[in-house]
């Protein structure tokens, strides 16, 4: 077994992305003094640690956890849903079982949101929250070297470089060139300032790309707080112009994650919900291969597990008149 330590991250900010950083609390810049970054706001004064070579650039009055979980590594979401036992059972049953939900467009909508980077800049600096481990398709992406990630999170983990909250962004605004949220905005408390914030920190036209649930039943335990139709989706980034949207995971991965859902609701024993697990996975991992066919259908648009959300900065605000126009579902 690993410990907390061992399983952090060695990658670490570079100096351009530390130039960028900024207070949460004030937005007011910071100065580095030994393993504590300062506030240098007139007003503030605020500290924040650096746990294991790691800023940890957290304002815990717009934050659901404190600086302290951090410095005395209590767990937080990453961890709390990370039970090593579990987390063995699962990396045997990805191995060696087929699975029940596929993530149909990701790859290919990395590789777009990346040739959008670079028809901007030569070297773009992307902020990944929640990037703690690698998402899907995010691969795609990091395969550019010219690519600067910042890969933040609100947990240690192999690819936490930074530990901040959505809530309150630590950069400076404008400052960024895009923006990655996968499977995030559903474990956010307040995803609309989330989506403020995202909006505050990139520089003007700069990119997001957004992953969101709609229809998935709780993953995150008690930090698991919402879901999304393609219109609330879209309202999220009503200050973005829209690239592109739709859905990445289709109807079929969600009637396979209900059909998993509703049988273990019957039981609380970790036996029984393993059985279950590999009855599911053997019973239900065809249902995903419908949505190569029906995921770009109207229908999918009401009835998809997941959408996708590609948009530039912008100064304009879709009224929410505008946005009620853009339903493309069949009802």
């Amino acid at each position: 077994m690993q410990t907390k330590i061992e399983q952090q991250s060695t990658i670490k900010l570079s100096t351009s992305t530390q130039k960028l950083l900024r207070c949460p609390v004030c937005r007011n810049p910071l100065e580095v003094s030994g393993d504590t970054y300062r506030c240098v706001g007139a007003k503030c004064h605020s500290q924040f640690p650096v746990v294991h070579g790691i800023p940890v650039l957290i304002d815990e009055r717009a934050s659901i956890f404190s600086i302290e979980d951090f410095v005395k590594q209590r767990s937080t979401y990453r961890e709390i849903n990370s039970d090593p036992s579990r987390s063995k059972v699962k990396q045997i049953l990805k191995r060696f079982l087929p699975d029940i939900g596929k993530n149909l467009k990701s790859q290919k909508n990395y590789e777009q949101f990346a040739q959008l980077l670079f028809s901007s800049s030569e070297r773009p600096n992307v902020l990944v929250i929640g990037g703690s481990v690698l998402g899907d398709g995010l691969e795609v992406l990091l395969q550019y070297e010219t690519i600067e990630f910042i890969e933040s999170d609100i947990s240690f983990g192999p690819r936490t470089s930074l530990i901040c909250d959505a809530h309150s962004l630590p950069f400076a605004s404008n400052s960024l060139d895009g923006v990655v949220i996968q499977a995030v905005l559903e474990h956010i408390v307040d995803p609309w300032r989330c989506c403020e914030e995202i909006h505050r920190v990139l520089k003007p036209e700069g990119l997001v790309y957004a992953e969101t649930p709609f229809m998935q039943q709780v993953h995150g335990g008690r930090y698991d707080f919402t879901r999304f139709t393609h219109l609330g989706h879209r309202r999220l980034f009503r200050k973005f112009e829209e690239i592109e949207s739709g859905a990445v995971c289709g109807p079929g991965m969600a009637l396979a994650w209900s059909y998993r859902y509703f049988l273990l609701s019957f039981t609380q024993s970790k036996l029984a919900r393993l059985l279950i697990e590999l009855f599911v996975r053997f019973t239900a991992f065809y249902l995903k291969y419908f949505d190569y066919w029906l995921l770009n259908k109207p229908g999918t648009f009401d009835a998809a597990s997941a959408y996708y959300f590609i948009g530039k900065k912008s100064d304009q605000v879709l009224s929410d008149r505008e946005l009620i126009q853009l339903y493309k579902g069949a009802l």
